[in-house]
């Protein structure tokens, strides 16, 4: 406006200022744009978005607030809105660093039992899952729990289950699933003193034996049959699983069933609906 009327109407800078309710010190003082005048509020925001990329504007304004900065929230929200940041963001899982933990399996019973999930569908298209446990000392698939929704607490209650039958085991391999993490596992194993063997993120080799189970499971059960129930995969899989611990030759024990190779003196489930719950 000041322009227009200096430059069309002849007036003075002065005349112009007061007309605009300009003062004549704003009217003089550079433009500076605003990444360059809110530089240390954009470094501020983003080392506290980065530190917790899951904390919302307010959440970052009193973190700016207790780390001294005084800071209008209308400016910091303005701020925080041409970053982009009022947008939802997508953020990558955090899993804990995992050290390699050794594949050996010695010919012992509950050495190390392995867990692994597995997940199929139905015929008519309802997706389920399935828990499969293993005793890596003789390659015996203790159980198999299934269900179109399996949370840690089902998984707690499963291992309760077979610590009654078979004793408890020295250790746990696992992955890195979000049942497998949870509290509720790792405060089991800390009350019974197992040992939780996390593998390292994207290294399902290092859950090997499990991983040719759930191979052999799939082949055999879930892709050679049209299943329509969760009760028809129950009984599919108890009478499958039955056959595999007691009759199936398994080659790297020798071609011989993994209870015929190491047979338990624990009790041993007499039906094959013991195994599948």
């Amino acid at each position: 406006m000041v322009a227009i009327l200096v430059g069309a109407h002849q007036l003075s800078v002065q005349q112009a200022c007061r007309i605009a309710g300009l003062s004549r010190t704003a009217h003089d003082r550079p433009p500076v744009e605003d990444p360059e005048r809110d530089a240390v509020v954009i470094a501020a925001l983003q080392s506290v978005v980065q530190a917790s990329p899951r904390w919302g504007f307010w959440k970052c304004f009193d973190r700016l607030r207790l780390l001294g900065h005084r800071w209008n929230h209308k400016h910091v929200y303005r701020v925080y809105c041409a970053l982009r940041l009022n947008l939802a963001r997508r953020t990558k899982r955090r899993v804990p660093t995992r050290i390699r933990p050794p594949l050996d399996a010695p010919p012992v019973l509950n050495t190390t039992w392995a867990l692994d999930f597995m997940h199929d569908a139905l015929y008519d298209g309802r997706r389920f899952r399935t828990l499969n446990v293993m005793d890596e000392g003789n390659r015996e698939g203790l159980a198999i729990e299934m269900g179109t929704s399996l949370a840690s607490g089902r998984g707690v209650a499963l291992l309760e289950q077979l610590v009654g039958q078979h004793g408890a085991p020295q250790a746990l391999r696992c992955d890195n699933g979000p049942e497998l993490i949870a509290q509720t596992l790792t405060d089991w194993c800390a009350a019974t003193e197992n040992a939780l063997r996390h593998i390292q993120p994207g290294k399902p080799d290092q859950n090997a034996y499990i991983e040719r189970f759930n191979r052999t499971y799939c082949e055999e059960v879930l892709d050679a049959w049209l299943l329509t129930s969760l009760d028809q995969v129950r009984d599919v899989t108890a009478a499958w699983l039955m056959t595999y611990i007691t009759e199936r030759p398994h080659d790297s024990l020798g071609r011989v069933p993994p209870l015929t190779f190491l047979p338990r003196s624990t009790h041993v489930p007499e039906s094959a609906y013991e195994l599948c719950a």
